[in-house]
């Protein structure tokens, strides 16, 4: 089970502002991943579950953190259904985000007290999934939903709204300060905080640069 509160996962996701999004088929390289991106400042990272056996390699990345990166909250998202969100909390996962909402997801976290991020496109999902329990909700694609605009657009007249945003989403000064200007809780960052040549290169040291700087970017922004 879950060894974080649902108000501290999305506590910790509000102070940091950034939670990475990532999937590898090797643990190994997860785990490299993983300690990257804590050595960088990062407390809450969500692997994705992208393959097959993906709930076998999140098992024992869980069990590792725990003893490697032990204020880590680790989540599981690209989760679906029920039946798969029940599979990765007993796996220990300490939130669950999808790309989509299905309440049949919220009746399996709420009941065991986890936080579901699930991912909304419209104004009324927002306010379905906020009367459903969620505590932060995930716009999402939200590069093609309208972007930064959209995000301010909602928190008007909803302004209780802990948004999180995925999918294009850069970790670059001028992007990340849209964002944040916007309003938005935190930033959900994948493949542009991963590059694939750096992560074939084990270059694990570039990753924790990365999110260092990102992470700097966050905070600078927050105090304009």
């Amino acid at each position: 089970m879950a060894r974080f509160s649902r108000i501290k996962a999305c506590q910790v996701m509000a102070d940091t502002g950034m939670v990475p999004v990532f999937y590898h088929n090797d643990l190994e390289t997860s785990k490299q991943v993983l300690k990257a991106c804590y050595l960088g400042g990062v407390r809450a990272f969500e692997f994705t579950n992208r393959g097959d056996f993906a709930h076998e390699i999140f098992g024992e990345l869980n069990k590792w953190a725990e003893k490697e990166c032990p204020d880590m909250i680790l989540g599981i998202g690209s989760v679906v259904d029920a039946g798969t969100a029940s599979l990765f909390l007993q796996l220990g996962a300490n939130f669950v985000v999808g790309p989509l909402l299905n309440p049949d997801i919220f009746k399996v976290c709420n009941r065991r007290q986890v936080a579901y991020i699930p991912g909304c496109g419209s104004v009324s999902e927002i306010g379905y999934a906020q009367e459903l329990g969620a505590e932060v909700v995930k716009v999402f694609p939200a590069g093609n939903v309208g972007g930064p605009s959209f995000v301010k657009n909602v928190k008007a007249p909803m302004p209780w709204s802990s948004i999180m945003v995925t999918g294009g989403v850069e970790p670059t000064e001028e992007n990340l300060t849209k964002w944040i200007d916007a309003g938005v809780t935190c930033v959900g960052m994948g493949s542009n905080l991963f590059p694939k040549d750096i992560i074939a290169a084990k270059e694990w040291d570039k990753i924790t640069q990365l999110c260092k700087d990102a992470l700097a970017i966050i905070t600078k922004a927050r105090k304009k």
